[in-house]
């Protein structure tokens, strides 16, 4: 009988014996049959995550930052033990003692289930970095045995810091935040090391379900996770019972709540400057490693001039809305049971409204509430309302229409405080309608010598439209291309006393004429060079340009860059081809340098995430700059290697002509710096684009102005309403960057000639009409010959005389190929049929 007990549990053991081998032998066939081609765990060693790359002004002040995933990287020895303790106790108390895996929380995983309580993974810290770097999310029994399989790699691999630092820096925990750093500061704006038990704990709950766990939204759900969090780690050792019990009475305070600033608080609004280097870079380096790779970005902007130009273009767009422009507001509208029920504010806070202009004080987003005949109560974003705030009829005088005509209760509106004093200075007076200017337009200033642009302005206002004006904008810059055509005539024997024919052409251009025009409608027949460019003559320009050839106009302009590839038509000589504001300025800085090159950019230099230089703009040679010490009083020495693009001389004559644009020209009336100043105004056809590009000895800014869909602008010019966006820019410029008479290269000499007839004059001649102009040297100028481009002229064209330059009667005048030509008297016409750009 015994032996019979004996035999049957034997066999009974041999056969769980044979079982359980047969079930280890299934397992392990399981695991190797799924081990095989997994991905290496060795690469998570070089762990480079997509981390924010950030903006910073030359001051070092945080300006903007750009992520796909909003993420902090921290080393794993940066890491405070109390988050890491926090997210342990949270999520994988065994972290420290387990292989990878932890049974005893699978086994307890699995009795819960099969006692009908909720299923859940059991997975370990390091499963999870399994699952987030190398494996998919999907629930099933295959990636769960490929997680186990890789987790036990990885910890034969990484020591359990770097397994927990993989794990802090890469888990998602809410609000485009990923990993604690960022997590951090997004909640609390608090680095790490200052971070309470109780707020380490609630950042410890967020893994879970981020979304069902918002510290405002889901508050009593949070508050029971976290204090559940807390018991844990208290439980763990990893804080005292008294830390427990104080920590666990203290309220979620976050900055959702509004307890804590936000950390884009101490950010100025994201704004055109940032989000075009946001464009290039994205450009040049490829959108993948511009919004993931860290990289810290000095940008060339100087905040403060950046403020004014802003100022200043906001100024213009808004003295035109409001003398030509009817009331259109917003366009946007609310509920007004909103405002009956106390819930407009929050109404408001969900519009997409412009919230970026500062114009002579902040433009607050308000609602209109109740409207009478002689005024208007509003309701304002932000604002304490012991009583509501009142619109006067009198506020309202620059548009047509009553209230009742133009407002209904619940319409978006702009206001700003309107005070006694300059600007929002001063006391409160009362509130006043404001709108964005449906006219738009574009600034830029930038280092004649280094290229940094030091001010950017795209538009009114970057949150209403984003569209940069200033990069992206193509526009007809009319006469403010003229330079270029000059500089290819100075540059082909032609001197600023060089007499070209002011008078009226007409050109086939097969199938119609075309007759361009000057701006009064007037002709002033032979003229010097510097007069053409100094009253923006048309017909001089076309004939200049006809007389050098087009080609070689052409070539000038694209190797200044203002044109990849300019048509040869003489309609281009004024301007018609498209550029961009950004091209223009650049151009015109060589004219400002003594003609060398010079690249625009937006930053001065990129590092990557490990601080390594990866690009640097300034690439000129500086001898001295890694020496130990200079002797007393002297400067590191910089060689230019810059290519030039224009002769010196050129450049110079070119100055000294635009110079006389602003002293006596088309800007005379708008720009009057302290120091010298040359530029140009541009104003084309019907007056769709106004523009105005100047420069002194250190600072080139431009301006344009015009409707996004071209129409007229109604009589408006670039000296009259480009040419105070540069007074009022540059004056500020002048005083914190200096500036003084341009350079005059070596190799030449003065002449004074008489700037109306181009006669030469006695070096001893003064006066109003006496200029000295630069010649070279060894090229004594021919004076009394005449350029028309050889264009005929017929008595029979409506012709034009000037009253006041003493023309009149028929001229006969030598032309440059010998011809005898009659420029014929005033003609009976009384107009021009035709015109072209001016």
């Amino acid at each position: 009988m015994i032996r019979f007990i004996l035999g049957f549990f034997g066999a009974i053991f041999s056969w769980l014996t044979l079982g359980a081998l047969m079930a280890a032998l299934a397992i392990g066939g399981i695991f190797w049959m799924y081990g095989q081609g997994l991905p290496s765990t060795e690469q998570l060693e070089n762990y480079q995550p997509a981390t924010i790359s950030r903006i910073y002004s030359g001051e070092g002040q945080l300006m903007d930052e750009f992520a796909r995933e909003r993420r902090l990287y921290t080393p794993p020895e940066q890491i405070p033990d109390l988050v890491k303790y926090a997210f342990i106790s949270a999520e994988d108390k065994n972290f420290y003692t387990h292989k990878g895996y932890d049974p005893r929380g699978m086994l307890a995983a699995a009795v819960e289930a099969a006692r009908g309580g909720r299923l859940r993974g059991a997975s370990t810290i390091t499963q999870q970095v399994m699952k987030n770097f190398l494996l998919s999310s999907d629930r099933s029994a295959e990636r769960k045995i490929k997680e186990l399989i890789l987790a036990s790699r990885l910890e034969n691999t990484l020591d359990k810091e770097d397994i927990l630092a993989l794990y802090l820096n890469e888990i998602f925990l809410g609000q485009n935040s990923f990993g604690v750093t960022a997590a951090s500061q997004t909640y609390f704006n608090k680095t790490l090391d200052e971070l309470a038990p109780h707020e380490a704990a609630t950042l410890a709950a967020m893994p879970k379900a981020p979304s069902d766990y918002h510290p405002v939204r889901n508050y009593d759900r949070l508050l029971n996770r976290r204090n559940f969090i807390l018991k844990e780690m208290y439980e763990n050792g990893y804080i005292t019972e008294d830390q427990y019990l104080s920590e666990r009475q203290e309220p979620i305070r976050s900055v959702q709540n509004g307890d804590f600033e936000s950390f884009r608080s101490a950010m100025p609004r994201r704004d055109y400057f940032t989000d075009e280097i946001r464009r290039q870079l994205s450009r040049d380096f490829g959108e993948e490693e511009f919004f993931g790779g860290g990289l810290t970005i000095r940008a060339t902007v100087d905040p403060e001039m950046q403020e004014i130009a802003a100022w200043s273009l906001r100024k213009a767009l808004e003295d035109y809305d409001r003398a030509r422009s009817p009331w259109r507001g917003t366009g946007k509208s609310i509920d007004p049971a909103t405002i009956d029920n106390g819930t407009w504010e929050e109404a408001l806070g969900e519009l997409r409204v412009a919230r970026d202009i500062d114009l002579n004080g902040q433009w607050y987003v308000a609602v209109v509430d109740q409207i009478g005949s002689n005024e208007m109560t509003v309701k304002i974003e932000g604002q304490p309302e012991p009583q509501p705030w009142v619109i006067p009829r009198s506020d309202t005088s620059w548009f047509r229409g009553s209230f009742a005509d133009n407002f209904e209760r619940g319409d978006v509106i702009h206001v700003r405080r309107m005070t006694d004093g300059e600007g929002s200075e001063g006391n409160f007076v009362r509130w006043s309608l404001r709108q964005v200017p449906e006219v738009q337009g574009g600034f830029m200033a930038m280092d004649v010598n280094t290229g940094r642009v030091i001010a950017m302005q795209g538009g009114f206002s970057y949150e209403h439209s984003t569209f940069n004006r200033a990069t992206q904008a193509t526009r007809q810059p009319g006469s403010s291309f003229k330079p270029f055509v000059y500089a290819s005539a100075l540059s082909t024997g032609f001197s600023p006393a060089s007499i070209i024919i002011d008078a009226p052409i007409e050109i086939d251009t097969g199938g119609e004429i075309w007759r361009p025009k000057n701006a009064s409608n007037q002709f002033y027949g032979p003229t010097p060079l510097r007069t053409g460019i100094e009253r923006s003559r048309n017909l001089m320009t076309v004939r200049l340009a006809q007389e050098v050839g087009m080609q070689t106009v052409a070539r000038y302009a694209e190797r200044f860059g203002v044109y990849d590839h300019l048509d040869p038509y003489l309609a281009n000589a004024l301007g018609s081809a498209e550029t961009t504001l950004f091209k223009m300025v650049s151009a015109y800085a060589m004219f400002a340098n003594g003609g060398e090159r010079v690249e625009p950019t937006l930053v001065d230099r990129v590092q990557d995430r490990w601080g390594r230089t990866i690009y640097r703009h300034d690439q000129r040679d500086c001898a001295d700059c890694k020496a130990a010490r200079l002797p007393s009083g002297e400067a590191p020495q910089i060689t230019s290697n810059r290519e030039r693009v224009m002769d010196a001389i050129t450049a110079y004559q070119l100055t000294s002509m635009m110079q006389g644009v602003v002293q006596r020209g088309t800007a005379s009336g708008s720009v009057r710096l302290p120091v010298p100043t040359a530029g140009k105004t541009g104003t084309t056809n019907d007056s769709k684009d106004v523009w105005f590009v100047g420069f002194t000895s250190n600072i080139v800014a431009g301006c344009y102005i015009g409707f996004d869909r071209p129409r007229p602008l109604g009589g408006a010019s670039g000296g009259g309403t480009c040419g105070p966006v540069f007074q009022r820019f540059m004056v500020e410029a002048v005083k914190k960057y200096g500036g003084g008479k341009f350079k005059i290269p070596p190799g030449g000499h003065f002449v004074k000639i008489d700037r109306y007839s181009g006669a030469r004059l006695p070096d001893s001649a003064s006066g109003p009409s006496v200029v000295a102009e630069y010649f070279r040297d060894g090229e004594e100028p021919i004076f009394g010959i005449v350029f028309d481009g050889g264009f005929a002229m017929g008595s029979n064209l409506p012709l034009f005389g000037d009253p006041d330059s003493g023309f009149g009667g028929q001229q006969q005048v030598q032309t440059s190929t010998g011809e005898t030509v009659v420029i014929p008297d005033r003609a009976n016409s009384s107009s021009l049929s035709a015109g072209g750009l001016y």
